[in-house]
C-alpha cells in the first residue's frame, strides 16, 4: 500500500475511534507508514489552555494525545502534521451566569464556571532541524469541534456540587489559528523520540453569541514517540 494512502486511512480511522482505538491503529500501521521520507508516531503531553477574551478566566490543564507525521523535504527540513484526537481547550475560574431557573441559579450563584471545548486539531507546520537535534516549528492549526461543556461548581460546608451542561450550540464547528514552538530530539538519529513546547494562538471567534467572544490559546508540552521506525 502506498504511504500517502496509508496516511489517509489512518487519519480517517483515528478520527472515528476513541483514544484507545487510536493507539491500537498507530501500532498496527506504524511500520507501514514509516519510510525514508516519512516519520510516523504518537504524540502526547500536558496542555494549558486559555480563553483570550474573557479577563476573569484562568488557565485550565488538559492532556493531549494524537499522532504525527514528519514528511522530509530536504535533509534538515520537514513538514510536521498529524491529528490531536484527544484535545481540549477552554478555561476555568469564571463566575457563573444566570440560566433562568431560580432554584439552579440560587444554588450556583457563588460558584465557579469552567468552559471545556473538545476539538480535533490538525497542526500543519514547517519544521527546521538545527544540528540534527534542535527543532524549530511554525505554521497553522485548524480544528474541528466535537462537544463543548459548561461545568458549574460550588463548594459548601457539606461538600462540592457540580453540574455539567452540554453547550455545543454555543460554538461554531471550526477553529483556526497559528502555532509554533521548539523541541529537542533525544538522539541524533533521523527518527527518534523528542520533546518540546508548542504555543497555539486562535484567530477565530468560536462563539455563536454576538455578545461574547471566544478565541482559544494553549501551551502544549509534548513528547513524541516514533512507531515502527526502528525496523527501518
Amino acid at each position: 500500500m502506498k504511504p500517502m494512502k496509508n496516511i489517509l486511512i489512518v487519519a480517517l480511522l483515528a478520527l472515528s475511534t476513541a483514544t484507545q482505538g487510536q493507539v491500537i491503529i498507530s501500532l498496527l500501521f506504524g511500520e507501514a507508514l514509516n519510510t525514508d521520507k516519512i516519520e510516523f508516531g504518537l504524540t502526547g503531553g500536558l496542555n494549558r489552555s486559555y480563553i483570550l477574551d474573557i479577563e476573569e478566566s484562568e488557565g485550565m490543564n488538559n492532556f493531549n494525545l494524537g499522532f504525527y507525521f514528519h514528511i522530509r523535504m530536504n535533509p534538515n527540513s520537514f513538514i510536521s502534521t498529524g491529528v490531536l484526537v484527544k484535545s481540549n481547550v477552554g478555561a476555568q475560574g469564571m463566575p457563573t451566569y444566570a440560566t433562568g431557573d431560580p432554584s439552579f441559579d440560587g444554588l450556583f450563584q457563588d460558584g465557579e464556571l469552567t468552559k471545556k471545548i473538545n476539538i480535533f486539531y490538525v497542526p500543519i507546520m514547517w519544521q527546521q532541524r538545527i544540528k540534527g537535534r534542535w527543532l524549530l516549528e511554525g505554521g497553522i492549526q485548524p480544528g474541528l469541534r466535537s462537544k463543548a461543556y459548561d461545568i458549574f461548581d460550588v463548594d459548601y460546608s457539606e461538600g462540592e456540587i457540580s453540574y455539567k451542561n452540554e453547550v455545543g450550540h454555543s460554538y461554531t464547528r471550526l477553529d483556526f489559528g497559528v502555532v509554533g514552538g521548539a523541541g529537542y530530539k533525544l538522539t541524533s538519529d533521523l527518527k527518534s523520540m523528542s520533546l518540546g513546547v508548542l504555543y497555539y494562538h486562535g484567530l477565530v471567534d468560536m462563539s455563536t453569541d454576538p455578545s461574547a467572544v471566544i478565541k482559544n490559546s494553549s501551551l502544549n508540552i509534548y513528547f513524541r514517540i516514533p512507531i515502527g521506525a526502528a525496523k527501518k
